[in-house]
C-alpha cells in the first residue's frame, strides 16, 4: 500500500492576490511547491455570480506558483486544485489552506488512522446537465475516484468532501436554448445553488448516504436528502467539478488528523463543539495536550422555511444583502468564538449539506507524536 505524508498550512492573505505568505514559506524550505495539490481560499468578495475575488485570487496563485513549478500558469491551474469560496462577512478573515502530499515512510509505532486527501475531476459538462441527474452521477464516480487516490476505503474515514462546480451564465444558457435544450434555470444565481446541490447529492449517493434513485427533480426540493460530509462551491471560471476529499488513512503517515460534525441549524454550538472533540479538542483556548488546531471547514445557510428554532429570521427577504452572506456571517461568528479565531473557512449555500439549515463542520488538528 502506497504510503503518504499530507501537510497542511494555514496562511493569512492581505487581500485576493497576496502570495507572499505562501511565497515566503516555499523559499523558506517550509512548503515544497512540487508537493502542493490543492489550495482552499476564503477571499473577501461578496460570494455571489460576481464575486471576482475568486478568479484574481487563482490567477495571483498560479502566476507565482509557475516558475516554482517549470509550468505555465494554465498548466498550474490544471495540476493544482483551487478551491476559492467568496465571503468573509463578519469576523471572518481571509486567508488560503495549502494541502501538499509526498510519499513517505509511516515511522514505525505510529498509531491509528492520520489525515490523507485525494483529488478527482469530473468531465466538463454540458449547461443543461448542470443541478441535474448527470452532474449527480458523475461527481459519485469522482468522489470514488478522489477516495481512491487518498487511499481511503471505508466511506466513514471520510469526513469532508469539498467540491468546486460550474455555474450558469447567460451565455451557457443561450448555447443549450441553441441546441433546443433547457437548462434547470435561466437565473445564473439559481443556477448556483442547483449546481451545489446537485454536486451534493453525487457526494451522498458516493458514500451510501443516500440511494443512487436521485431525480432531477429531486435536486432543491427534497431536503431530506444530503450529505453529512459535502461542501460544494460554486464558480464561473470552470464547467467541470474538481473534488477533494479529505478522511483519515492508515496509509497516511501525516501528522493530522480530521473529524466532523453536523450542524442541525446555524446557531448549533454543540455540533461544533462535537466536531472539536472529535479531534481531541475543546473550545477555545484549545489547551489539549499533544494537539493544535489547524482549521475548520464548515457550511452556512439561511433556512428555507424561514424560521430558527421556531422564531423568524429575515435572511431571505432582505433585498439588500444575499442571505448566504448573512449565513456565513452568522456561522462564522458561532464558529470562530468556540475556536478563539476568525481565520476559518465558512462557505455559503449549504443545499443538501446536511439538514436544511445546517451543515457540515469538520475540524484538523496537529498532533504532535508524529
Amino acid at each position: 500500500m502506497r504510503t503518504t505524508s499530507v501537510g497542511v498550512f494555514k496562511i493569512a492573505t492581505t487581500g485576493p492576490g497576496d502570495v507572499s505568505g505562501l511565497m515566503a514559506m516555499i523559499g523558506s524550505g517550509a512548503i515544497d511547491p512540487s508537493e502542493i495539490l490543492a489550495i482552499l481560499g476564503k477571499t473577501e468578495g461578496n460570494g455571489g455570480v460576481n464575486d471576482f475575488t475568486r478568479e484574481y485570487a487563482v490567477a495571483a496563485l498560479c502566476t507565482a506558483l509557475a516558475p516554482k513549478l517549470d509550468l505555465t500558469p494554465h498548466e498550474v491551474e490544471q495540476r493544482i486544485a483551487f478551491v476559492m469560496s467568496g465571503g468573509t462577512e463578519g469576523v471572518l478573515s481571509p486567508h488560503i489552506t495549502v494541502f501538499t502530499r509526498r510519499e513517505a515512510e509511516r515511522p514505525a509505532g505510529l498509531s491509528g488512522k492520520r489525515l490523507s486527501i485525494g483529488m478527482a475531476h469530473t468531465r466538463d459538462f454540458l449547461p443543461e446537465e448542470l443541478g441535474r441527474s448527470a452532474q449527480i452521477t458523475e461527481t459519485a464516480k469522482a468522489v470514488k475516484a478522489a477516495m481512491a487516490d487518498a487511499g481511503i476505503t471505508d466511506p466513514a474515514d471520510v469526513h469532508f468532501v469539498q467540491i468546486k462546480c460550474p455555474l450558469l451564465t447567460s451565455e451557457r444558457v443561450a448555447a443549450a436554448n441553441a441546441r433546443g435544450s433547457k437548462t434547470a434555470t435561466t437565473s445564473a444565481y439559481s443556477s448556483m445553488a442547483y449546481s451545489r446541490g446537485a454536486s451534493a447529492l453525487g457526494v451522498a449517493v458516493a458514500l451510501g448516504e443516500i440511494g443512487p434513485d436521485v431525480r432531477d427533480e429531486d435536486v432543491l426540493r427534497r431536503y431530506d436528502l444530503f450529505s453529512n460530509v459535502a461542501s460544494t462551491s460554486s464558480g464561473i471560471e470552470l464547467m467541470h467539478n474538481v473534488v477533494i476529499v479529505l478522511g483519515n488513512s492508515e496509509s497516511s503517515a501525516s501528522e493530522f488528523e480530521i473529524g466532523h460534525a453536523v450542524m442541525d441549524d446555524a446557531i448549533d454550538a454543540p455540533a461544533v463543539v462535537s466536531a472539536l472533540n472529535s479531534v481531541g479538542l475543546g473550545v477555545a483556548p484549545q489547551a489539549s495536550a499533544g494537539r493544535a488546531l489547524v482549521n475548520i471547514f464548515a457550511k452556512a445557510e439561511a433556512s428555507p422555511d424561514g424560521s430558527v428554532r421556531g422564531f423568524r429570521h429575515t435572511m431571505l427577504e432582505d433585498t439588500d444583502i444575499s442571505s448566504t452572506r448573512h449565513a456565513r456571517a452568522a456561522v462564522g461568528g458561532l464558529i470562530a468564538g468556540l475556536a478563539g479565531t476568525g481565520v476559518v473557512y465558512v462557505s455559503g449555500g449549504a443545499e443538501h449539506q446536511g439538514p436544511a439549515g445546517g451543515g457540515p463542520v469538520a475540524v484538523i488538528a496537529r498532533l504532535s507524536d508524529w
